[in-house]
């Protein structure tokens, strides 16, 4: 088995911080949260820049070259709804620490971010939806069993699609949360990869309970096969979790110093 893989989140256009930096090309915001985000142990850094329709092509080539040279070809997983821009930092990404991410696909109107997956060689997260919250596990698998036929026929690799189960907050869809672990182990038993953005389920919550809620759930998650997450990498008690739940799994070897690893 292999080790749990991290996405950085924080490269986000919702901070003010981070839009203001991709509306100007300024790099050294940018930079800082990549090197905090590398510095406390992600493996791939989501970078979020939004819609994008007017200069998204630009915007993409210029954060993943930003990035990679100054992180030694970090992995990058990309973000927007621009589908050209995807195909823009596709094109100067440098593949020598991992393929690229498509964030990301669904079994409805952006079902053909698979197929972009697929004709660039890059991993694509597919979230297992149509429309909405499914309705309960059937309907996820309903979603997830559309989504890898279309990619099969299109030559990706199962391997190369991340299943998200659609981590949901639980502060108001308490019931919910059973349901959604299942469907993870239903995913694993199948072989297939996963992954989701977990920072939702604490969504609501009081500042000081959001860490506590969401590195248990993430616990639980991995004991039920997750394989990935998009993550806060600098929510310290989130990252001790995972060291420690891949070693309680047998994916990393047990060393006293585990947690400065």
């Amino acid at each position: 088995m292999s080790k749990f893989i991290t996405i950085g989140e924080r490269i986000h256009c919702i901070s003010p911080a981070v839009r203001a930096a991709m509306e100007s090309k300024d790099p050294a915001p940018i930079l800082k949260r990549a090197k905090e985000q590398l510095d406390a142990g992600a493996v791939y850094l989501d970078v979020n820049i939004g819609p994008a329709e007017k200069t998204g092509e630009e915007l993409m080539k210029w954060a993943v070259t930003l990035l990679q040279e100054n992180f030694d070809n970090v992995p990058l997983c990309l973000d927007t709804a621009n589908k050209k821009a995807i195909e823009a930092g596709i094109s100067v990404y440098n593949r020598s620490k991992g393929k690229p991410i498509v964030n990301s696909a669904d079994a409805g109107d952006r079902i053909s971010n698979i197929a972009l997956a697929a004709e660039n060689d890059a991993v694509c997260i597919c979230l297992c939806s149509k429309a909405g919250v499914p309705a309960n596990n059937d309907e996820r698998m309903e979603y997830c069993q559309e989504m890898l036929e279309y990619g099969m026929e299109r030559g990706m690799e199962a391997e190369d699609m991340w299943f998200d189960p659609l981590f949901l907050v639980i502060k108001g869809m308490q019931e919910k949360q059973a349901e959604m672990l299942e469907f993870i182990r239903q995913l694993t038993d199948m072989g297939f990869n996963s992954t989701g953005g977990l920072s939702n389920v604490s969504n609501g919550m009081p500042k000081e309970v959001r860490p506590i809620m969401d590195s248990i759930m993430l616990a639980m998650a991995m004991q039920s096969g997750l394989t990935s997450a998009i993550v806060n990498p600098c929510d310290t008690r989130l990252m001790e979790t995972i060291k420690s739940a891949d070693i309680i799994l047998n994916k990393t070897l047990y060393a006293d110093s585990y947690l400065d690893l």
